[in-house]
């Protein structure tokens, strides 16, 4: 229900700086705020990079960096069958919605797998990074572009960095090298 409540914030690319932007890093921080250090960025005014942190026991050591994108790419309206963000959950279990698979889902992966791990008492030696980005879908420029150039992120100390997956409803990993070439694993 966590995925769904994420998929109705309209995060649109074009439209996020004026307001929906601001609610899925409120969202996410939400999820986050008793478990992680959190810090919002904005390198452009009105598109916030949230920064979720969970020290490692050796924080010296390199961290480990899992990066997403929280904006969606805009709906052609004439193309849908229902409303792009109602997270509509259909009788075989499938969730129609933008962002389902890019990149909502690894948004909401990571935040449940370290909710999870944490829940089960599990510590980890590094220090890990959930990194929560605007503007992906424009090219990134205004994201992840400017971000790599500040102070905060060289002072992540990034050893690992793991970035845009894709959700596979198989058993199955799907394992993308370079720009779109897949490989199985």
């Amino acid at each position: 229900e966590r995925f769904r409540s994420f998929l109705r914030i309209p995060s649109i690319s074009f439209d996020g700086p004026k307001g929906s932007y601001a609610k899925a890093v409120a969202f996410l921080s939400d999820l986050l705020k008793d478990h992680c250090e959190l810090k919002v960025v904005e390198c452009v005014p009105k598109k916030p990079i949230l920064i979720a942190t969970l020290k490692g026991t050796q924080p010296s050591l390199k961290s480990i960096i899992l990066n997403s994108h929280y904006d969606v790419v805009p709906c052609v309206m004439d193309k849908w069958n229902c409303d792009p963000f109602a997270a509509i959950l259909t009788k075989d279990g499938q969730i129609i919605a933008r962002g389902t698979q890019d990149m909502k889902c690894v948004c909401m992966q990571y935040v449940e797998a370290l909710l999870r791990l944490l829940k089960n008492k599990q510590r980890f030696l590094r220090t890990v990074h959930l990194l929560f980005m605007p503007d992906e879908e424009i090219g990134g420029v205004d994201g992840m572009g400017k971000f790599v150039q500040t102070a905060e992120f060289k002072s992540l100390n990034g050893g690992v960095g793991l970035d845009e997956g894709l959700a596979n409803e198989k058993n199955a990993m799907t394992v993308f090298y370079g720009e779109r070439a897949v490989w199985w694993v």
